[in-house]
C-alpha cells in the first residue's frame, strides 16, 4: 500500500503534490487546509482523508481526529498531536485505547518520521507557503507486510528531492498490508 502524506497546506494547492502522489492508494491530509479546494487536485489522484486543523475555521465538517484501518494496521490522523513522546492529554486516551501503529500529524511544520514505543509517527511538514526557516514538504509511506518506508520530500526545489534518507522500520504486531 502506498500513501501520500500532507499537512498544513494553508490554502495552497501545490502543483507538485499530484505528481508526487501519483500511484498512491490513499492520501492523508493532517489539517490546516484553510480552503477545502486544496483537496480537489488530490482527489483526482486517490481517495483523500483529512482532519481539521487549528486554522480550518470554515471546515467544521472535518473531524479533529480520524482512526483508519489500513489492512490490519490502525492509523490515527490528527493535526496537533503535541510531541510524539508527550502527546496532548485528549490524544493520550485515543493512543492508549486504539493502539495505532501509525500516527500522521502536522501543526509544527517540521517534517519528521520516527518509531517510538512501537508506533510510527510521521509529520509530513508543511505543503503550504514557506513559513519560518522550515522546508515546504510532503511525504510518501510505503507499507508492505510489517515493513514501513517513509520518504519526506522537499517541495521547494524545482525537482522533488528527499529531505533525508528514507526511514525504514519493522512495525510490531500484525502485518500492515
Amino acid at each position: 500500500m502506498r500513501l501520500g502524506l500532507v499537512s498544513d497546506s494553508h490554502g495552497l494547492a501545490d502543483p507538485a503534490l499530484p505528481r508526487l502522489f501519483a500511484g498512491c492508494d490513499l492520501i492523508l491530509h493532517a489539517g490546516d487546509l484553510v480552503r477545502a479546494a486544496v483537496l480537489d487536485p488530490l482527489r483526482q489522484v486517490a481517495p483523500v482523508h483529512a482532519v481539521r486543523g487549528n486554522n480550518d475555521h470554515a471546515l467544521g465538517h472535518l473531524p479533529e481526529t480520524l482512526l483508519l484501518a489500513l489492512g490490519p494496521l490502525t492509523a490515527l490522523l490528527v493535526h496537533d498531536l503535541g510531541r510524539p513522546a508527550a502527546p496532548h492529554a485528549p490524544l493520550r486516551a485515543i493512543l492508549s485505547t486504539s493502539s495505532p501503529g501509525l500516527v500522521v500529524h502536522g501543526h509544527s511544520h517540521r517534517p519528521v518520521a520516527l518509531l517510538l514505543g512501537g508506533t510510527l509517527f510521521v509529520n509530513p511538514g508543511s505543503a503550504g507557503p514557506r513559513r519560518f526557516s522550515l522546508p515546504r514538504s510532503a511525504g510518501l509511506l510505503h507499507l508492505s507486510g510489517q515493513r514501513a518506508r517513509v520518504e519526506l520530500y522537499d517541495l521547494g526545489l524545482p525537482r522533488l528531492a528527499l529531505l533525508a534518507p528514507a526511514l525504514e522500520v519493522e512495525l510490531p504486531g500484525p502485518a500492515a498490508s
